[in-house]
């Protein structure tokens, strides 16, 4: 497989190792992330051992894939972004990534979203990635439509964030053939 899937100016994106235990248990844990990720406890890093041993990296297999992004500059991981919910008879799955806050508004969310669409598309051959984003949540709203995905629909109440219901908008970016 060609690395360009894989490779931007910034970033790359790589299977988990175990040695990335400890900034999958930073981020998974960092409540910031569980509105949107919709967890609500910590999990733990035996949890977290499991999960990075157990996976097969075939999102056929699993019906996911995460990628940890690496900085290029430092080799250092900033992110993470994952296809879950894969339907293999509908050719669909749902995305969402997660940055340190203090890698957001470089453009690395762009090109992460970017290398990862190419691939879902070209090689894996999906028909149609989707989103749900909170609809005060603008800069994920930017990003996703920056990377040629549309607002299709609101859903009502679909997130509790701190005592409050909150629409999310649902996006979708469809293969272009």
């Amino acid at each position: 497989m060609k690395n360009y899937f894989f490779e931007g100016q910034q970033i790359k994106l790589r299977a988990l190792e175990p040695e990335d235990l400890e900034f999958l248990y930073q981020i998974e844990n960092d409540p910031e992330l569980w509105d949107v990720s919709c967890f609500n406890v910590p999990y733990s890093k035996y949890v977290l051992r499991q999960y990075i041993s157990d996976t097969q990296y075939d999102v056929y297999s699993d019906r996911q894939l995460r990628l940890i992004i690496q900085h290029k500059k430092d080799n250092k991981a900033i992110g993470t972004i994952d296809i879950t919910d894969f339907s293999i008879q509908h050719s669909r799955g749902a995305i969402g990534i997660a940055l340190l806050k203090e890698y957001r508004h470089k453009q690395i969310g762009n090109e992460t979203l970017s290398l990862l669409c190419d691939y879902a598309f070209r090689f894996l051959h999906f028909h149609l990635l989707y989103a749900h984003i909170a609809t005060g949540n603008e800069a994920s709203l930017s990003l996703f439509r920056s990377c040629r995905f549309t607002d299709c629909g609101i859903i009502k109440d679909w997130l509790h964030i701190e005592n409050k219901w909150v629409d999310v908008v649902l996006m979708q970016r469809i293969a272009e053939l």
